[in-house]
């Protein structure tokens, strides 16, 4: 498996290609901005794009949708409580003076226990709200890719709109369960384990009381 982080848009965020060596086969997750750039990835890896998983749908992550579909028609992967943020990205990034083309109505819901596919790969899909009403992680092969819940040494914001604290807490909680050797792949800033996040995240060993946020 190839895991390829692709740093995009004026908020940095990452976005993910995961290609099968096997199949050559490939899902672009979190795709946020810099659509061209994001497909040149997945031709530099000799890759065929099957599909686009999210883990939540606010603006930073949608941005280059709506780019990759006129080139690709793949199908679109989101939980459906995501649906009001993701009907609204652009008018979102209006609030922080950015611009997004607003993305083309998803395909497929995501759920709880959902299995996804990527060539020989299989991801688990886990509901994580807190950050996001629909948040998800994908969970498979030694990875979890976890959005805007869990970063290096902090954890996702809660001062947005349909945001909740004690969710986020309870989907940490659930996100700790994983394999301590499990690399964690954030929406923002470096990958991490979930064994050193358990061991020195302050909001997770609680020298820091979830009240607030980080990106």
């Amino acid at each position: 498996m190839i895991v390829r982080t692709l740093t995009v848009g004026p908020l940095e965020e990452n976005a993910y290609l995961v290609v099968d060596e096997t199949t050559r086969r490939a899902v672009l997750i979190d795709p946020g901005d810099e659509a061209d750039r994001l497909l040149a990835a997945v031709r530099d890896d000799r890759a065929e794009l099957d599909a686009i998983w999210l883990t939540h749908a606010h603006m930073d992550h949608v941005g280059g949708i709506a780019g990759i579909r006129r080139r690709a028609p793949v199908p679109i992967y989101v939980h459906p409580h995501e649906r009001p943020i993701y009907d609204s990205a652009a008018q979102h990034g209006l609030v922080f003076g950015l611009r997004v083309e607003q993305p083309p109505p998803p395909d497929h819901d995501l759920a709880d226990g959902d299995t996804l596919h990527v060539g020989t790969l299989s991801f688990s899909v886990i509901h994580v709200p807190g950050h996001a009403p629909g948040h998800v992680a994908i969970h498979g092969n030694g990875v979890a890719f976890v959005g805007d819940c869990l970063f290096a040494g902090s954890v996702g914001r809660t001062d947005l709109p349909l945001a909740d604290g004690a969710q986020l807490q309870r989907s940490l909680d659930r996100i700790c369960t994983l394999p301590d050797d499990t690399i964690a792949y954030p929406g923002h800033g470096p990958a991490t384990s979930i064994g050193r996040e358990k061991r020195t995240n302050p909001f997770l060993t609680g020298a820091v009381r979830l009240t607030g946020f980080d990106r």
